[in-house]
């Protein structure tokens, strides 16, 4: 489960009060080492290959990954204890944040993996 950043309960606040608010044509998943409503994800890692990665959703209520999101590393990067939604591949703006179930640390090439499925959104 997810929490929301305050950008996106105020999208979510505009849209419940019949405005018009602009939604993301895409989202992407960021990894990080923390996180907090105002921020999104904390100590997302720069270089050694990582990037976000835009992730697609299913479902009728809960929202899953629909596919494997993977994060490739070229090197050592650090450890890892959060995700976090964004509405662009690089800046723009936080969605939401959530601490992983268990932290992982990248300590040399390789490659973190979401299985499909594991990340999920609920509106509560």
């Amino acid at each position: 489960m997810s929490s929301l950043t305050d950008h996106a309960k105020n999208v979510l606040t505009r849209a419940l009060c019949g405005r018009s608010p602009v939604l993301p044509s895409a989202v992407f998943l960021a990894l990080g080492s923390g996180g907090s409503d105002p921020t999104g994800v904390s100590g997302e890692p720069a270089g050694n290959g990582y990037a976000r990665q835009r992730v697609t959703f299913t479902g009728t209520g809960v929202q899953q990954n629909a596919e494997a999101v993977r994060f490739t590393f070229t090197a050592a990067a650090g450890s890892f204890s959060h995700v976090g939604l964004y509405d662009a591949a690089s800046g723009g703006n936080p969605l939401t944040w959530s601490p992983l179930t268990t932290a992982v640390a990248v300590a040399g090439p390789g490659t973190v993996t979401i299985n499909p499925g594991a990340f999920t959104m609920t509106g509560d």
